[in-house]
Formats: C-alpha cells, structure tokens, sequence
C-alpha cells in the first residue's frame, strides 16, 4: 500500500466538498447533532491526533494532547470545543495538520507502514498502514457522503 497517497485521496474528497460550501452550508446539520462546521472540527481533530501519532514515527514532538483524550468520549468532546471557533480556524487546523500528516508520512520508512505491534493501543495485531486505510481514509470516506448531502440539500 501507498499510504501517502491513500493519506492525499481521503484528505481530496473532503476538501472537494469543503471548496464547494457557502457561508449558510456551515451552520446546517450533517450528521445527528452536528454542524457542518462541528463535523468538519471532527476531522480535524482526527488529523490533528494522527499528525502526532506520525510525529513518535519519525522522532519529531507531537504538538497537541489528543494522544491522552479517551477514545470513548472523543468524537463529541473534540467536536464541542471546536463549536464555537470561527469557520477558517476549523479550516486552518486541519489544513495544517494534514500538512504535518504528509510531510511525516513522507519520511516514515517503508517498513514500520506494515510492521505488525507497532501502534499497540490501536490493536497488537495491527500496523500503521491498517490505521490509515481504516481510520483515516475510511474515516474520510465515512463523513465525505454527509457532507456531499449538506452541498445537495442547498441545491449544490
């Protein structure tokens, strides 16, 4: 598997629908409760953490907390303090953290992708490229639908 180049696919179908939002299309719901401004926070909270799962990878310092966030209550936790930042910081923070993604992942050698144990909290009999084709890609292809609904229902 390419894994930067299943990182830069997921990343291209969120950001092909982002482009194409209006400032109303941010408030609207995509998903249960959520904004789409709340769902898009999401994702970049998950790039964010990513970013400093890759960052232990290549011996760089992770730059946020969300490593010690519980699972369980992440989602919605990183979603609420997201609710009420501005539409571009949402934006800005995941752009650059999927920055980081992509210039850590261009230097994760080739190897530790599939090297079995290596992210044990994640399950031991999985490696760092089962993390990015089912929690980052999938996860992208996941919420790239509801935001696709969002643009279809404001008549994009």
């Amino acid at each position: 598997m390419n894994a930067v180049d299943v990182l830069m696919y997921g990343q291209r179908e969120i950001e092909s629908r982002i482009g194409r939002l209006r400032a109303d299309d941010w408030v609207a719901i995509a998903l249960g409760v959520w904004t789409t401004k709340d769902l898009v926070g999401h994702l970049g909270a998950f790039e964010a953490r990513f970013a400093d799962v890759l960052a232990t990878f290549v011996g760089e310092p992770t730059v946020t907390d969300l490593l010690r966030v519980s699972p369980a209550t992440f989602n919605d936790d990183q979603a609420a303090i997201r609710r009420d930042w501005p539409v571009d910081d949402v934006l800005s923070e995941l752009r650059k953290a999927h920055e980081r993604v992509m210039d850590f992942a261009a230097r994760v050698a080739p190897d530790s992708w599939r090297e079995v144990g290596t992210i044990p909290w994640y399950g031991p009999q999985y490696a760092l490229d089962d993390l990015v084709a089912y929690t980052m890609y999938g996860h992208k292809r996941e919420h790239a639908p509801q935001l696709q609904q969002v643009l279809e229902r404001s008549g994009r």
